[in-house]
C-alpha cells in the first residue's frame, strides 16, 4: 500500500481584513504592587503611561511619571469589547 501525503490549505482572507484594521492602544494607570516584598499591596498612583523616549527606543517602554515598564500599566484597546465572565442574566429577578 502506498502512502499519500495530504496538504490542506486554509483561506485566511477574513483574518487578513481584521489584521489590517487599526486599533488604538492606550495604557492607563500603573498596577505595579510596590509592597509585594513585604506581603502588602500598594500602588504608586500613576494614572497614565507617558513614555520617556521616542518610539523605537528603549525609553519608549519606560514610564516618565513612575519609572515602571509599560507592561505594569493597564492596557486599553479601543473598539475591543470588555468580556463579561459572569453567567448571570441581568433581566432575571430571582
Amino acid at each position: 500500500m502506498k502512502k499519500r501525503q495530504v496538504v490542506l490549505r486554509r483561506d485566511d482572507q477574513t483574518s487578513h481584513s481584521s489584521a489590517n484594521s487599526l486599533r488604538t492602544v492606550r495604557y492607563a494607570e500603573c498596577q505595579k504592587n510596590h509592597a509585594a516584598g513585604v506581603g502588602g499591596y500598594a500602588v504608586d498612583g500613576c494614572r497614565e503611561f507617558m513614555p520617556c523616549g521616542q518610539e523605537g527606543t528603549s525609553g519608549a517602554l519606560t514610564c516618565a511619571a513612575c519609572g515602571c515598564h509599560r507592561n505594569f500599566h493597564r492596557r486599553e484597546v479601543e473598539g475591543e469589547a470588555a468580556a463579561c465572565e459572569c453567567e448571570c442574566d441581568s433581566s432575571s429577578n430571582t
